[in-house]
């Protein structure tokens, strides 16, 4: 179990890196020139919010589940699975919002419009860090 966890941080920090090193890459690859349309930011807005609302159902069933399964019984091969996936899915699916920040950038967008998906990426990559079942 320690060694999952372990595992599991390591990552979220290589994610939380991964987001910062997008933000950077969206400024030097950023396209001034070009006139984009706003119904992409809106699309992915949409989008941003859907995923917000998977990872919540993700975290309930397979992370929350699996941890109460994992502190009656530790050694329960098929809940830790359950319980790192649910946490890779999270993290994958908090990435993707990041992603959408820096494809916004890249698409000739104002960092100002980028950066509510960085923040929104890096901030539930924080706040869902993998914390040991307890009895």
């Amino acid at each position: 179990m320690r060694g999952t966890v372990r595992t599991l941080r390591a990552v979220q920090w290589a994610l939380l890196g991964s987001i910062l090193i997008y933000a950077v890459a969206g400024e030097v690859l950023h396209s001034r020139a070009r006139a984009v349309d706003a119904s992409l930011s809106y699309v992915f807005t949409t989008a941003s919010v859907a995923i917000v609302g998977v990872i919540l159902v993700v975290r309930r069933t397979l992370v929350l589940r699996s941890a109460e399964s994992l502190a009656s019984h530790p050694e329960d091969a098929l809940a830790l699975g359950h319980w790192k996936n649910g946490y890779l899915a999270t993290y994958v699916l908090s990435e993707a919002l990041a992603l959408f920040g820096l494809i916004l950038r890249v698409m000739g967008c104002d960092f100002e419009q980028s950066l509510p998906f960085y923040i929104g990426g890096f901030a539930l990559l924080f706040f869902f860090r993998p914390k040991e079942p307890a009895a």
